[in-house]
């Protein structure tokens, strides 16, 4: 069984920084793929930031050069370190992995695992 733990969720005025963390603990063989998606007060689900094991990364528009997805393959943990945020940074953000899990002797599955949310909330 799989579970993924975000933390690092708050309150910030703008222009502060935030870092999330998102901490995957289970049968976990390899992270092929991370992201950070975020869901504004009624809005939709977007993507935030996304990096692939090749290393290759993608970033919306609008937080290009202020956030920073990175993990940490040793403790199947990923981060988002958000720099001068914004009000309309403010929302529900979520972690998002593509897992490849232990089932048993040779036997893998993959799958996009999400975490619980945690609010961000950013003050003018």
């Amino acid at each position: 069984q799989v579970q993924l733990v975000e933390s690092g969720g708050g309150l910030v005025q703008a222009g502060g920084s935030l870092r999330l963390s998102c901490a995957a603990s289970g049968n976990i063989f390899r992270i092929n793929a991370m992201g950070w998606y975020r869901q504004p007060p009624g809005k939709q689900r977007e993507l935030v930031a996304a990096s692939t094991s090749d290393g290759s990364t993608n970033y919306a528009d609008s937080v290009k050069g202020r956030f920073t997805i990175s993990g940490d393959n040793a403790k199947n943990t990923v981060y988002l370190q958000m720099n001068s945020l914004k009000p309309e940074d403010t929302a529900v953000y979520y972690c998002q992995l593509d897992l490849v899990t232990y089932i048993s002797a040779s036997v893998y599955a993959r799958r996009d695992y999400w975490g619980q949310g945690t609010q961000v909330t950013v003050s003018s």
